[in-house]
């Protein structure tokens, strides 16, 4: 009977939106275009801040900024038009903030390699992301790994991702006695870092529409009255992507070296993106009565897809966003959606001048904005049993002590290991942490 009405309710569609009901079934989800169109353009004035700072994160890689940034809006409108083609999903994807920072910071500027390697790795793991989730072998690894360290994973990239925020802002600077310390915070950089940060949490308390956006637009004018920032315009022709095109040294990547950093993508990216994608589900009403959750696969399979698409424009792992939970709010629940979202990014790329004003200061307040949110995740980490409460703490405070995200993780899994086998709890090891464990202390003693 239900099933009848909804027919009936998809066969009352006006022509015009005939197309569009056919690719994305409005009147079976309960939205209209108008809806959706609108529910596109707040996911993507949530997320747009990644066209600035992206840029800016790889630009400390060596990569030509305007060939950063051009790559940041075709990766993202592909992942956006995957996502809402295939899946039928209102999520929007981009650069994935946190991935950036480790590729910039600790693969190409702590290692050692070189941007195209690291572009190599990137591609090696979205091609794993891709076989996993095209294979069961996903789930297998999905719930193979302790909640606990799943959490400290998000938390760990985002402490690491604040540390870099600060650092970039001037706001702590090294120390030779102390290694870090408190910048000059009487300086114009440190000082509108603070107050963009300051203001993005105050505008996203209030819920005000892009406050993330609104503050580092703002702060940006502020430097220019400052005579901080110089004015270079606001439209142009697309930046030349020539200089990031195919430019991924994929045999550099198959460095044994490299397999911790192309775990580490990997890690990160697929636990990022089934956290968001099973949290946005909730929110857009795709989860049953049963639990199961429509499309989730097309989605998986989009999301790995799209990273190992923007590694060819020459971006770090392209990925779901969290954001995206503003435009279903807003009442985005099919495709139309992320497809919105991704006709946005494409029409961005002719801001070229205006994202390469925007100076470090103002992205490093979003930066830290970004990771307090981050850090949410260790309010589900079972605190009373130490054994799942250490390895995790060591997780999340080693990725910024040591500036590397691998390293962190390698420490979280063998702390797990070694205190799980110690207090008689061998059972809760899984057989794909023992080896990932072995693979991790590998590491440390031979590379």
């Amino acid at each position: 009977m239900e099933s009848t009405k909804q027919e009936q309710l998809y066969a009352a569609t006006p022509a015009r939106t005939g197309l569009l009901e056919r690719l994305f079934k409005l009147s079976l989800h309960g939205t209209t275009v108008k809806t959706e169109l609108a529910a596109g353009l707040t996911t993507f004035i949530t997320m747009a801040y990644i066209i600035f700072v992206n840029p800016n994160i790889m630009a400390d890689a060596g990569i030509d900024h305007g060939a950063a940034f051009v790559a940041t809006c075709i990766a993202a409108a592909f992942g956006c038009f995957l996502m809402g083609l295939y899946a039928n999903w209102p999520v929007g994807l981009a650069p994935g903030m946190g991935l950036n920072a480790f590729f910039t910071y600790t693969v190409v500027g702590t290692m050692g390699y070189s941007w195209q390697i690291a572009l190599g790795a990137v591609f090696l793991s979205g091609i794993l992301f891709m076989i996993l989730t095209f294979s069961r072998i996903r789930e297998w690894l999905l719930n193979s790994i302790p909640a606990s360290l799943r959490f400290a994973m998000g938390a760990g990239v985002g402490l690491f991702l604040g540390l870099i925020g600060l650092k970039t802002a001037g706001i702590v600077v090294a120390s030779p006695a102390t290694l870090i310390k408190m910048g000059d915070l009487t300086a114009a950089g440190p000082l509108l870092a603070a107050i963009c940060f300051l203001m993005i949490a105050v505008l996203e308390y209030h819920r005000v529409f892009g406050g993330i956006l609104i503050s580092i637009l703002t702060v940006t004018l502020i430097g220019w009255g400052l005579g901080e920032v110089q004015f270079g315009g606001i439209f142009s022709m697309p930046p030349s992507l020539a200089p990031t095109w195919l430019a991924m040294d994929i045999s550099g990547a198959l460095n044994v070296g490299m397999i911790s950093v192309v775990l580490a993508f990997l890690f990160v990216h697929m636990f990022d993106t089934a956290g968001t994608l099973m949290g946005v589900a909730q929110r857009a009403g795709l989860v049953d009565d049963n639990g199961h959750i429509e499309n989730l696969s097309k989605a998986m399979k989009a999301d790995s897809t799209s990273s190992a698409f923007g590694a060819l424009v020459g971006c770090p792992p392209v990925t779901s966003y969290v954001e995206s939970a503003a435009g279903v709010a807003s009442g985005g629940r099919t495709g139309l959606t992320a497809v919105t979202v991704g006709v946005l990014f494409i029409a961005a790329m002719f801001f070229a001048p205006l994202a390469g004003m925007i100076p470090a200061y103002a992205t490093a307040g979003a930066l830290i904005y970004v990771a307090m949110l981050m850090m949410s995740g260790m309010a589900h980490i079972d605190w009373e049993d130490h054994t799942n409460t250490i390895p995790a703490i060591i997780t999340v405070v080693m990725m910024p002590l040591t500036f590397s995200v691998t390293d962190g993780l390698a420490m979280g899994f063998i702390t797990f290991v070694v205190l799980k086998l110690a207090t008689g709890k061998h059972k809760e090891i899984t057989p794909s942490l023992y080896v990932l464990s072995i693979i991790c202390a590998a590491k440390f003693a031979f590379l």
